[in-house]
């Protein structure tokens, strides 16, 4: 088919993306990696560059490559809304593909299986080739060599990825990588556009993460009782069961969190997101059927569950996409790419805690319609995901032989392992006899906010009906009023003073749940300055990093956290 796209009919870019084609057909380089945000429209910039490379002559074929099946259908449907076609059903098998369309969409796992179809394709026609989340071109050796094969050749590779990069040592095929002090490699990425940036300019929502605690109890496969509240300090060990326990649907941590996540999706809808839905994500099929019977129960209406990349799982979700049904139950399917704008409520319900996967189950959420919509996540209270939901706007390139904060085979375990897998073992070994939950804090834009509040209290409902059309600066206004009239009521404690453990504790404590617990602290105290002078959160940072030195306090280290957190109480 001719090649010929019409320019002036493609939607009008944002800002960044217009600076980012800029740079590209400046430099017209035969790489290029652009690292955006979910919800940014990474899939928008990319179509728009292959309609100028198919308009001028450069290339004369598109070639997608994706995660899965259904991101394959939807590109496919982005491009033909912008005049390219696509073909999503193409198979290896094919080999060659009908005249009537300007390229194809496949999997990594497709390219790996036969890179050799993939490279005739391209070496017979000058090719433009996107690859979609590229960080997946590490997930195995097959993959990522498969890539390096059927690709080398390609006039154009246009890189994208929205997450956090790897964190194994795996080189990922055509990222460029800088070598920094003591010969550590970093990815050079050639645009960057942030979660921060994209907030700021109104292209995303901002998040609101309710952090969930309670009782946990279980018994061993000894025959130990153990209970915890979830949240306290505690060894890994000891955290990770209670987690697990709590999400376990016997108990009444996930009915209660899924009750308050309804009367919030509830708020959302009456007060002019009359469409909003929610998405549950279970740590493995048997949960996520166990998940949507409760949502049954709670609602009245079956939800929506997606369990595994079966040839029903498009179309349920593209129904659900277009519908205004309340919830869907998914497992891994809908953590990364999966394009649902009304998504606005989520609740985090599996044991899963990569920077990797967390940042790609928080970007289904944070696609902006509209100014003044929020979103809403509701999370356990553990170290590992209030570090994660506290750092959400930190980027992060991909390092090559530097140090890990864990063991990198672990977690690239943990990002790949198969749906069937997730918590059956734990399950084998321990016996749930109760949990409760009670909403610990709120975060947002990385401070902590609230003391403890029972589930299905009132206090309770004043943070699940918070308005769902507001700017993030009136989120925050909110939130510290919310915060100032539970102080008033608790004699001045907040949620920080209340957590602070013995120092016998702290001595147990990971670095990270040290710095998070000090963290907490300090936001909390510098919100009641605010409170108290109407000075700026940043101002009053500001100033005690000018009396105390040392980084942001993202960055800052133990000591300097606490040295902030004296000086803060002396004012």
């Amino acid at each position: 088919m001719s090649t010929t796209v019409d320019i002036d009919a493609l939607p009008p870019l944002r800002a960044w993306q217009r600076k980012a084609l800029v740079m590209y057909l400046r430099q017209r380089d035969r790489d290029f990696l652009a690292v955006a945000t979910p919800g940014a429209g990474k899939t928008t910039f990319a179509l728009r560059l292959a309609a100028e490379l198919l308009a001028d002559g450069t290339v004369e074929q598109v070639m997608v490559v994706a995660p899965t099946e259904h991101l394959k259908v939807q590109w496919a449907g982005a491009a033909a809304r912008v005049g390219i076609s696509l073909d999503a059903a193409f198979r290896n098998a094919d080999m060659h593909q009908s005249r009537d369309f300007h390229g194809a969409v496949v999997t990594y796992a497709q390219v790996g299986a036969d890179p050799g179809v993939h490279r005739r394709r391209t070496m017979t026609r000058k090719t433009m080739v996107i690859l979609d989340e590229v960080h997946h071109a590490g997930d195995s050796r097959s993959w990522g060599e498969g890539v390096r094969l059927a690709y080398e050749h390609a006039e154009r590779r246009l890189q994208l990825t929205g997450t956090p990069f790897r964190s194994d040592d795996n080189p990922i095929p055509f990222v460029h990588y800088e070598r920094g002090p003591g010969g550590v490699l970093t990815s050079r990425p050639d645009s960057v556009y942030g979660y921060s940036e994209a907030l700021a300019d109104g292209v995303v929502r901002p998040v609101m993460f309710l952090a969930y605690s309670g009782e946990a109890r279980w018994r061993t496969k000894a025959g130990d009782e153990l209970a915890v509240r979830l949240g306290e300090p505690l060894t890994k060990d000891l955290t990770s069961q209670a987690w697990r326990t709590a999400l376990d649907p016997t108990g009444e941590w996930i009915p209660q969190v899924l009750r308050a996540a309804d009367a919030r999706l509830t708020a959302l809808r009456t007060a002019g997101m009359g469409d909003a839905g929610g998405l549950v994500i279970a740590s493995d099929q048997t949960a996520a059927r166990a998940y949507a019977r409760i949502i049954e129960r709670v609602t009245g209406l079956p939800p929506v569950v997606v369990v595994s990349d079966d040839a029903g799982a498009s179309e349920r979700i593209a129904k659900f996409t277009e519908s205004d049904e309340r919830w869907m139950v998914a497992v891994r399917m809908v953590s990364e790419g999966v394009d649902i704008p009304r998504l606005a409520v989520g609740v985090y319900a599996t044991n899963a805690h990569t920077p990797l996967f967390f940042a790609q189950a928080i970007g289904r959420f944070v696609r902006a319609r509209r100014t003044g919509e929020t979103a809403t996540v509701f999370v356990p209270s553990v170290a590992p995901l209030l570090e994660l939901a506290a750092d959400l706007e930190r980027q992060r390139d991909h390092v090559l032989g530097g140090p890990k904060d864990d063991d990198p085979e672990a977690l690239l375990r943990e990002a790949n392992r198969e749906e069937k897998e997730l918590g059956e073992d734990d399950r084998k070994t321990t016996e749930t006899l109760s949990t409760t939950a009670e909403l610990d804090q709120v975060i947002f834009d990385g401070t902590s906010f609230g003391t403890p509040v029972g589930a299905g209290s009132a206090e309770e409902e004043e943070f699940l009906g918070l308005p769902g059309l507001l700017t993030p600066d009136q989120v925050s206004m909110l939130l510290n009023k919310r915060q100032a009239e539970q102080m008033a009521r608790n004699g001045g404690r907040t949620n920080a003073d209340r957590g602070l453990a013995p120092s016998s504790v702290m001595r147990s404590q990971t670095a990270a749940e040290k710095r998070i617990l000090l963290r907490k602290q300090l936001n909390a105290l510098v919100a009641s300055r605010h409170h108290a002078t109407n000075e700026p959160h940043g101002k009053i940072h500001a100033e005690l990093r000018r009396l105390c030195g040392g980084p942001p306090s993202a960055q800052a280290s133990i000591e300097q956290l606490q040295e902030r957190i004296e000086k803060i109480r002396e004012w």
